[in-house]
């Protein structure tokens, strides 16, 4: 695959990936499908939300901080656009972009996976009374390999399996972002030095009408 359209792919795979991430994030935000816990701690009621969700890694992280490199790298490999092929310029911008995408990833990755270690935030059983807080954060086992304490968790309902899930997928959509943006560095640097192949096509283009039209 040439440079150009490999540019293409990369930017178009990164589009829903950095959409799923500021989604994902923002689900975060309503444990149980409910506002109320955003609310009552905005109202200063105490720690409600998964304290990893507020850093918005998602949301910057994975999502504008990859979204923008992703429209960039698109452009690049289309002929006629900003990026246009017959300068190395957009190719060479496209490093400088996908490299802003690999710091984004990094952000989202690393917050997903201290979200993922820590546990959520919930109330849960502790004399004499209930308390919010996170239950999981200084077991020495991971809770992760313990599904039978997840019940630990009297609210919001079904908060660990919530945060697992939304973490995961964030998880997943960090690394491939990262991935793809590492590739591109790495593309960008071979469109620069050799071109793309829309680059090719316009110098044969050329070519062909000064010897055989000319």
């Amino acid at each position: 695959m040439c440079t150009g359209k490999c540019a293409r792919f990369i930017g178009v795979v990164l589009y829903p990936l950095a959409l799923i991430s500021i989604i994902c994030n923002i689900m975060l935000f309503f444990p149980d499908w409910e506002t109320k816990y955003a609310k009552e701690e905005r109202e200063g009621a105490g720690p409600r939300i998964t304290e990893q969700a507020k850093y918005m890694s998602g949301v910057i992280g994975g999502g504008v901080m990859v979204l923008i490199p992703a429209i960039h790298i698109h452009l690049t490999g289309k002929q006629g656009c900003c990026g246009n092929p017959e300068r190395t310029g957009g190719m060479f911008l496209s490093i400088a972009f996908a490299a802003v995408g690999v710091v984004g990833a990094l952000y989202s990755f690393s917050v997903s996976v201290v979200g993922l270690v820590n546990g959520p935030t919930c109330m849960y059983e502790r004399l004499p009374l209930p308390l919010w807080g996170t239950p999981f954060t200084n077991l020495s086992e991971s809770y992760l390999k313990n599904p039978e304490i997840w019940d630990l968790c009297l609210e919001p309902k079904n908060v660990v399996e919530f945060n697992v899930g939304l973490f995961s997928t964030l998880l997943v959509a960090a690394s491939l972002e990262l991935i793809l943006c590492a590739f591109q560095m790495v593309n960008g640097l071979f469109g620069c030095i050799c071109g793309t192949c829309n680059n090719g096509k316009l110098i044969k283009k050329h070519v062909y009408s000064v010897y055989f039209k000319g």
